[in-house]
């Protein structure tokens, strides 16, 4: 019996009946390197090189999720003493909730490193790093509220339809591992907003971020769906060879083919994970001094899987801090920071020395923040509130230079007012690093042309090396 002719429209309703999961492990095979004419398929989906010469090739993104205050631990603002409970104009700002006078921080501030970069005596072994931080002081964002800002933060704008920023760059820039997600999302847990922050919306499917909890640092209860427990890997070869011209006569026949090929090229990664990714996120391949330098937590666990992620070739790999909005301290604030502080202080900087020894710190950029800061005003007494008006990130390797601060809020900290950076210009600025220019890096959806920065976006050439 003859079960496929060359009708391209019999061999479709073929597939579909036979059910999606064999069609799904035939484009692993389909896709396999060995198919050059699949292959031209797979760059059809993607640009091709850097529009200039890259200072980093790959991007680890700390992300203090809930927004930490900036005067707590990277610009100290001693005028807050001087006129604390008082409501000056310059703070008469207005945030997400009302706030009352201006709230002074008990921490104190040491200049570090040859640089003399001032940072908190809450995070003493990250100060050790001082010469290779870039702090940005002056970032300004729109909203106040953690959705959006969330979204403006991670995917360029407050519209929940954009692709996000993990997911440009790949698109930019493409893997340099195909048996490993090009993009990862590392969090013990469920963000605001969650997985539409790492969404690739109307840019191939292959270019979304792959979230992974690491609650559990068991590889097999991270990666559950890794294994196939019905086949074998030499059966599973057998039926992707089956289907192998059914897939390509039916790309072949398509004018639209590229974004069907990005979903097979997202089976053909999972297909390729069964043999490396296990190895990948297995945490008992490092030595005992290596897991005694990073200490103990899910953040600090979550900074050793970033090192392990990006010197396997991943290009992206954006840590929270957290479940929920661990930062988030709109009480009690003064008690809580000191004990998140903590949890950070020794993982960021076991990261950083870890890459530095490695030789990866070069050219692996670490992007430091949460999605706003916190108000210099107090809230209910011992809180804060949003604050999207100035913020402090920071940045370090991947060609930023190390040891400066950037721009400057106001004597309270409320306001960014000289050398401003808003998100747009964060964003244009890593694509820049990364050797993307942010204008050129487009994609065609509904009639216009998309991009990251939207319209906006300049590069903080002041701050690269």
């Amino acid at each position: 019996m003859k079960i496929v002719n060359d009708h391209i429209s019999n061999r479709r309703s073929w597939l579909q009946q036979t059910g999606a999961g064999m069609g799904m492990l035939g484009a692993c095979q389909v896709l396999a390197d060995s198919s050059e004419g699949l292959a031209d398929l797979r760059d059809q989906t993607k640009l091709n090189g850097t529009h200039f010469p890259p200072r980093a090739k790959r991007v680890i993104h700390l992300f203090m999720n809930g927004g930490p205050f900036q005067a707590d631990l990277f610009d100290p603002k001693p005028a807050l003493q001087k006129y604390e409970g008082q409501r000056p104009a310059s703070a008469d700002l207005l945030t997400e909730r009302p706030t009352g006078g201006l709230l002074p921080s008990p921490f104190k501030f040491e200049p570090r490193g040859q640089s003399g970069l001032p940072i908190s005596e809450l995070l003493p072994q990250l100060s050790q790093h001082a010469d290779d931080l870039c702090v940005l002081r002056s970032m300004h964002a729109d909203n106040p509220n953690h959705g959006p800002a969330l979204l403006q933060m991670n995917n360029g704008t407050i519209l929940p339809t954009r692709p996000s920023m993990g997911a440009w760059f790949l698109y930019g820039l493409g893997t340099e591992n195909e048996n490993l997600p090009g993009y990862l999302v590392l969090c013990p847990g469920r963000p605001v907003r969650f997985s539409i922050l790492w969404n690739s919306a109307f840019l191939p499917s292959e270019y979304q971020g792959t979230y992974v909890n690491h609650s559990s640092l068991d590889p097999d209860t991270m990666l559950p769906n890794l294994k196939n427990r019905s086949w074998s890997h030499d059966v599973q070869s057998q039926q992707l060879s089956l289907l192998r011209d059914l897939n390509e006569g039916y790309l072949r026949s398509r004018n639209d083919h590229p974004s069907f090929g990005a979903r097979l090229q997202s089976m053909e990664t999972a297909f390729r994970m069964q043999s490396e990714a296990r190895d990948a996120f297995d945490l008992n391949l490092e030595t005992k001094a290596t897991l005694d330098s990073y200490g103990e937590g899910h953040f600090a666990k979550g900074c050793l899987l970033a090192r392990r992620m990006v010197e396997r070739g991943v290009r992206f790999v954006q840590l929270y801090y957290g479940n929920g909005q661990p930062w988030d301290t709109h009480s009690n604030h003064d008690k809580t920071v000191p004990g998140l502080c903590k949890q950070i202080d020794q993982p960021i900087s076991a990261l950083l020395t870890d890459l530095k020894q490695r030789g990866l710190l070069e050219d692996t950029l670490v992007v430091w923040g949460g999605e706003f800061g916190r108000t210099p005003t107090s809230e209910n007494g011992s809180g804060r509130d949003h604050n999207h008006h100035g913020f402090t990130m920071w940045m370090a390797g991947g060609g930023v230079r190390g040891g400066m601060s950037y721009g400057n809020t106001d004597e309270f900290g409320f306001k960014a007012v000289e050398n401003k950076v808003h998100v747009h210009d964060l964003h244009a600025t890593i694509l820049h690093l990364l050797g993307l220019d942010h204008e050129r890096l487009t994609f065609r959806h509904s009639g216009r042309d998309f991009r990251l920065t939207d319209v906006f976006g300049r590069v903080v050439r002041d701050i690269i090396a």
